[in-house]
């Protein structure tokens, strides 16, 4: 589902119009991550949590190329789903009955 399908829904479903629930969502997308880029973590309950992780320096190496590269420490963006997502997910599907 992209972006666009995604506005799509929620304004079929919330009756608004698209071009709200656009700038809704815009404006949602850049809080989270404006305040990941202050270093805060994002809490949204039932959903998950978005938080930031620091990977330490190391040696990458590149199998086509036979070369090494040197990687800086940073920081990455991480997102760990809730429980109540992963069920969401993790819900066994429809399977058709099979003839014996």
């Amino acid at each position: 589902m992209t972006k666009a399908e995604l506005i799509s829904e929620v304004a079929l479903y919330t009756g608004y119009d698209k071009k709200t629930v656009s700038k809704i969502a815009e404006r949602f997308l850049l809080a989270i991550k404006q305040n990941m880029g202050k270093g805060k973590p994002v809490y949204i309950r039932g959903f998950g949590s978005f938080t930031m992780k620091d990977r330490k320096e190391r040696i990458a190496r590149n199998i086509t190329a036979r070369t090494s590269v040197y990687v800086p420490a940073h920081t990455v963006p991480v997102f760990k789903p809730a429980q109540e997502f992963k069920d969401c997910v993790n819900q066994p599907k429809n399977k058709k009955a099979t003839k014996k």
